[in-house]
């Protein structure tokens, strides 16, 4: 008896890779060039600071954003933190999750779906690049606040995560797969 990969079968495949993996590789180019230039400016002290004792450096730019250097040792937004083997497993568990989620994007029939997976599939990869290398992630983009001095009951005003371009990425794609995948829903059941 021989096993089938009928699941990915050029018949299944749609037409949507011929442009979502170009997409998928500017995510990645856009995203390690990125980081590429944080590594290299000396201000942010980055590699001197994947030795958690050693603080990471700043580059104000204005009272909106900074940015500023981390290390995420975990998931988007610092979920999940892993160091020595755990880290080993998470790059695994993010590795399979964007295998499935590339075999899904080949099989994708719309146009949405597509892109959404392509933005969470380049997203992984660059952050799957940074982690292999290093153990942690990257992240230097900083909308911290306080927003133009505003406080809500003493508490600044502005987005509370360091985030890098894969990050964004990924959020943008989850959100636009997770509306897709409802409108889908709404559309079968009326």
């Amino acid at each position: 008896m021989a096993v089938t990969m009928d699941w990915l079968s050029r018949e299944k495949m749609t037409r949507a890779w011929r442009w979502a993996i170009p997409l998928i590789v500017v995510i990645v180019a856009l995203d390690q060039l990125s980081k590429a230039w944080v590594l290299a400016t000396p201000e942010f002290r980055a590699l001197e600071c994947l030795d958690v004792l050693t603080r990471c450096g700043r580059i104000e730019l204005s009272p909106v954003m900074d940015f500023s250097m981390t290390w995420n040792r975990g998931v988007s937004f610092g979920a999940m933190q892993a160091d020595g083997m755990a880290r080993w497993v998470l790059f695994g568990l993010i590795s399979v999750i964007a295998v499935g989620f590339t075999i899904w994007l080949l099989r994708a029939e719309r146009k949405t779906t597509a892109l959404a997976l392509a933005l969470v599939v380049g997203g992984a990869v660059g952050n799957l690049i940074d982690r292999f290398i290093f153990g942690a992630v990257v992240d230097f983009i900083d909308f911290q606040g306080p927003w133009f001095g505003l406080d809500l009951f003493g508490w600044p005003v502005g987005f509370p995560w360091i985030f890098n371009i894969a990050d964004a990425a990924i959020s943008i794609g989850a959100i636009f797969l997770l509306v897709d995948q409802l409108l889908v829903g709404r559309k079968r059941a009326g």
